[in-house]
Order: structure tokens, then C-alpha cells, then sequence
């Protein structure tokens, strides 16, 4: 392990240095260790060498499957919710459609595809659907990406593999015992109700843990136990069942006390860069190039048949979701990389006791395993590219509307007068933020304000707000409600008001309340284009993207870039 650890951090290095991803070194090292077959690692003398590092693997899989499902915070998924459906109903039909139907039509026809069958087109079909959401959110964390596009990778790509998963199981066992459509589908739910039960019930022992006897010093330790109790208990409940369990453990944990998921993600951040790059690099080693000649024709059309399915199931549903063009075009290349979801599966079906015929075995262990390492390859770099051409990488700094993020953001705001209007806001800031004031007091502090002194600053826009005490709050927080027709309010420059900021602002952010303030201010009055696309903004996303943009760095600032501006930083 410390040679693996030591070559994988040297090869990530190096990729780093040509401006790739690190976590695509990590695998090409492997890939190289695979080949030297060095003691201990010779997969001619002993297949099974690496199998010895499973239990590694598995916890680190494990930990993925667990931060990726605690991603899924559901107060902050207020406005992703249409575009995750509707790309999840995408990755469910087209797909493994396109890529089945290809392989089944097409595949015969290439070199070396007269062992295509119809049961080996729909594994890998399935197959294809599972993305890789450790390499995903590695390359975002080292991209610094932020922004809508990102949003979406984070939210879906772990459903993505459960929707994998779902599909695998309904083939499975359609093919398999010659079920019925209706045995598949309660396969699926028996499989999924486990998983469910077993990752729930560590959540909630770990949060009952952490609430009566374990000390805030533990409170990390007791996430690992967690992680490592799902995937135990999950290891005999059938396919992926460790990855669905940790997945589904990190979402219950998540929105039943959200904080104690990062004191798990801070316990582990300290040695994350040793548990990655050995297990990637691991995960290199375990790929087979010597697999990919006697099948080339067959492995390029199923990694061309995977990328256009997501391609096309991406632009498709971002397309009907109403997001923009940045994120239309480029999240089905972001969604290229192919992981640890699909290499347990291939290996299910490549086991002898699969139910499957060899030839079904073979051509699903070859064809899947060989356009598998090359997605390793290449994902990692497509993912990175997508966020660049998005304009979303580097964007992970503090700026001066970090508070504004999508789920508090609301297009075609109503409302007759001023309090109905704060009330509502109100209640999506109560919905949206950890809050440690009565709502309605809150409401009250905003009425008495406006009451006192008007909050309407002119140009359709209105920025409510309530300075909270010590105690109340520690960061300024707000939401943003949109209307395009505008809000008939009494006005001293009797315009209609389009756009209204409630802000909760501590005591101690009082500096920031008035730059945000003075922000708003100032671009409203001399920006006009930015008001005609914020005041028009066709969805939340839409109207995020306008304020983040760089083009309107006046009104949303990097901090950092603000205090050398100030030559307050050395």
C-alpha cells in the first residue's frame, strides 16, 4: 500500500502539471503499476493479489456513496428538483435505449461482434447508466467549481447510480429466473426497502449516539462507524447493496442534523488526499488494457453509444427544465465518467454464478471492463472541461452573495402589499436557512423597519431587512423574490417593484449588509442589462446565474479580490 500510495501521489503530481486532473494520474498510475507487476502485485502469478485491498476499497466506496448522498439536503433542493426528475427519467429510458439498441443492431455487424446477444446488450445497457461520483465530486472539489451546473452534478449522480442499480436488478432478474415484469419490479423494491432500512437505521443510531453519549471530539469517528456498519450489514442484501446503504445512510443523516455531516467530512479531509489517490490508483491497477484489442470495434461503439445517451438525456431534460445554455450543453459531457457502481456490476454478471451463459459473461466482462478504463480516462478530463467551458471552475471563493444560492431564489413573486410579500419571503427563508429566531418576530423586526424608514431603494427593487442580535445569527442570510410584471406597492417613484431582498443580517455582518446594500444600489441604477435580465429571469437558475456572473462582478464581488482591491491583505 505505501508503494501504491507513493507512485499514485508522484503520478497525480505530474498530471497536475500538464493541467489534468489528478484523479486521472492516480488511475494511469495504476495502470502502469498493473503492468510492471511488481511483488505482491502480479495479477499473472496471482489474479487475486488485490483482492487483498477490498476492504479498503469498499470504505472508501463507502465514504463516497455516503458524501454523495448526503449532498442530497432536500430544504436546499428547492429549484433543482424539475431538472434532477427529468434527468434521472432521461438516464432511465434513453440511455440504455440508445446504447441497447445500438449494441443489438449494430454490434453484430462490427469485428469480433458475432457473440452479441440480446442478454449481454441489455446488462450493459444498464450497465451504462452508472456514472462515478467519487471521481465526480473529486474533480469538482479540485476544480473549485461552482454554480448551476455543478448544483446539478452534486445532486444527481448518486440517484444516478440508484437508478442504475434499479434497472441492473429489473434485468437481472427478468433475464435471469424468467420472471415476470411484476417479479422485477418487487425485486427492485425488496432490494431498495433494505438498502433504505439498513443505511436509515445507522444514520439514526449515529445521530441518537452523538445526541446522548458520544462527545463533540467523536462526533467523526461515529460517522465512520456508520459508513462502515451500512456496507457491513448491506454486504449480503444483493447487488450494490453497500453503496446503496451508505448513500441512503448520508441522505437520512443529512436532513435530520445536517451539521453532523460535516464533522464526518472534517474528520476525514485531514488524510482525504491519501484515502483518494490510493484508492483510484488501485482502482487503476484493477483495469485490463489487455482486454481492449479483441473487442475494440464493440468497446468504441458502446463508449461513443454511452456518451451520446447522456448527451442526449442531459440537453433533453435540462432543455425541458428551462436552464441555460451552459448548463444544457455541457452536463452530459460532465456526466462521462464511469466507476466503482459499474464495476460491481460487470462483476456480478462475470461471476460463475451469475445464472448467465459464458458467452454472455465474457463479452459483458470484456466490452464493459474495457470501455470502463477508458471512461476512467477520459471522464475525469471531460468532467473538468465542462465545468471550465461553463465558466464554473475557480468559483469556489467567498463572494459577497454567497447567501443568495438557487433554492433562495424565486421567479414570479405576487403579492397585493408589502407585508403579504415579506411574509412570504419569510417563509421560504425559514424553509431554506437554519434560523434561530421566531419567524414571526423576525416578520415583525422587517415590518417595524420598513414602517419606520421605506425600504424601497428605487428602480423596482426593495430590500427588506432586520439587524438580529448576538446569539441570533452568525452569517447574513437572505432570499430573493422576482417578479417580471412587478408588485403595484406605493412607491416614491411610483414604479411597480420587481425585485424584493429580505435580509437577516447579525450584528456582526453589519459591514456586509451595507455593501450588499450598496451593491444592489448602484448596479440597479447603472446597469441596465442586468435589470432587464434579473427582473426577467425565466427560473431561479436563470436569475443565479445572472447575479454570479462575471460580466456583473460589481454587484457580486469576490471578497478576497474586494480586500487586495483595499490593500487590507498582504
Amino acid at each position: 500500500m505505501a508503494t501504491v500510495l507513493v507512485t499514485g501521489i508522484v503520478g497525480g503530481e505530474i498530471f497536475a502539471l500538464l493541467r489534468m486532473p489528478k484523479v486521472t494520474g492516480w488511475i494511469a498510475t495504476g495502470i502502469v503499476l498493473r503492468w510492471l507487476a511488481l511483488p505482491g502485485m502480479n495479477t499473472e502469478v496471482d489474479p487475486k493479489c488485490l483482492d487483498r485491498f477490498l476492504p479498503y476499497m469498499h470504505f472508501v466506496l463507502g465514504f463516497i456513496a455516503f458524501t454523495v448522498g448526503a449532498t442530497l439536503y432536500f430544504a436546499s433542493l428547492r429549484n433543482t428538483g424539475k431538472r434532477i426528475g427529468l434527468l434521472l427519467l432521461g438516464e432511465t429510458l434513453v440511455t440504455p435505449v440508445l446504447v441497447g439498441a445500438l449494441l443489438y443492431f449494430a454490434g453484430p455487424l462490427l469485428p469480433g461482434g458475432d457473440s452479441m446477444t440480446t442478454q449481454a446488450a441489455l446488462l450493459l445497457a444498464a450497465i451504462a447508466i452508472a456514472g462515478a461520483p467519487g471521481t465526480t465530486v473529486l474533480v469538482i472539489q479540485e476544480a473549485r467549481a461552482r454554480g448551476i451546473l455543478t448544483r446539478t452534478l452534486l445532486a444527481a449522480i448518486g440517484l444516478i447510480d440508484m437508478v442504475a442499480v434499479a434497472v441492473f436488478v429489473f434485468i437481472t432478474t427478468f433475464l435471469g429466473a424468467q420472471a415476470g415484469w411484476s417479479d422485477a419490479l418487487q425485486s427492485v423494491v425488496v432490494q431498495f426497502g433494505i438498502t433504505l432500512a439498513i443505511g436509515g437505521g445507522c444514520a439514526l443510531i449515529a445521530i441518537a449516539l452523538t445526541r446522548i453519549i458520544v462527545s463533540p471530539a467523536f462526533l467523526g469517528p461515529t460517522i465512520v462507524a456508520a459508513v462502515l456498519g451500512s456496507w457491513g450489514f448491506a454486504a449480503g442484501f444483493g447487488t450494490s447493496g453497500g453503496i446503496l446503504a451508505c448513500t441512503f445512510a448520508g441522505i437520512v443523516l443529512t436532513n435530520f442534523q445536517h451539521d453532523l455531516v460535516r464533522s464526518g467530512e472534517a474528520y476525514l479531509q485531514t488524510i482525504g488526499g491519501a484515502l483518494f489517490a490510493l484508492f483510484y490508483t488501485f482502482a487503476g491497477m484493477r483495469l485490463d488494457f489487455g482486454l481492449v484489442p479483441s473487442a475494440a470495434a464493440l468497446v468504441g461503439l458502446y463508449f461513443f453509444a454511452r456518451l451520446a445517451g447522456k448527451c442526449i438525456s442531459a440537453f433533453s431534460a435540462m432543455s425541458l427544465a428551462g436552464v441555460t445554455a451552459n448548463v444544457r450543453g455541457y452536463l452530459g459531457i460532465a456526466l462521462l465518467p464511469h466507476g466503482g457502481v459499474a464495476v460491481g456490476l460487470i462483476l456480478l454478471v462475470s461471476g460463475e454464478d451469475s445464472g448467465f451463459s459464458e458467452e454472455v459473461r465474457t463479452i459483458v466482462n470484456t466490452v464493459g471492463l474495457s470501455a470502463l478504463a477508458i471512461n476512467q480516462l477520459l471522464g475525469p478530463s471531460a468532467t473538468r472541461f465542462a465545468l471550465s467551458r461553463a465558466d464554473e471552475d475557480h468559483k469556489d471563493r467567498p463572494r459577497l452573495l454567497d447567501f443568495l444560492q438557487e433554492h433562495r431564489i424565486t421567479v414570479g413573486l405576487s403579492g397585493s402589499d408589502r407585508e403579504g410579500t415579506i411574509r412570504q419571503l419569510a417563509s421560504q427563508l425559514y424553509a431554506t436557512s437554519k434560523m434561530q429566531i421566531p419567524q414571526e418576530e423576525f416578520v415583525a423586526r422587517v415590518l417595524a423597519r420598513d414602517a419606520e424608514l421605506s425600504t424601497y431603494l428605487g428602480q423596482g427593487l426593495m430590500i427588506p431587512h432586520a439587524i438580529l442580535d448576538d446569539g441570533e445569527g452568525d452569517e447574513i442570510r437572505g432570499v430573493l423574490g422576482l417578479s417580471a410584471e412587478g408588485l403595484k406597492f406605493d412607491t416614491f417613484d411610483d414604479r411597480r417593484v420587481h425585485a424584493v431582498l429580505l435580509l437577516a443580517t447579525p450584528e456582526m455582518e453589519r459591514s456586509r449588509h451595507l455593501q450588499v446594500l450598496s451593491a444592489f444600489a448602484t448596479a440597479i441604477t447603472r446597469d441596465a442589462n442586468l435589470v432587464e435580465q434579473l427582473y426577467h429571469a425565466r427560473s431561479a437558475a436563470h436569475a443565479y446565474e445572472v447575479l454570479h456572473a462575471d460580466k456583473h462582478a460589481d454587484i457580486n464581488y469576490f471578497l478576497e479580490d474586494a480586500a487586495d482591491q483595499a490593500g487590507l491583505r498582504p
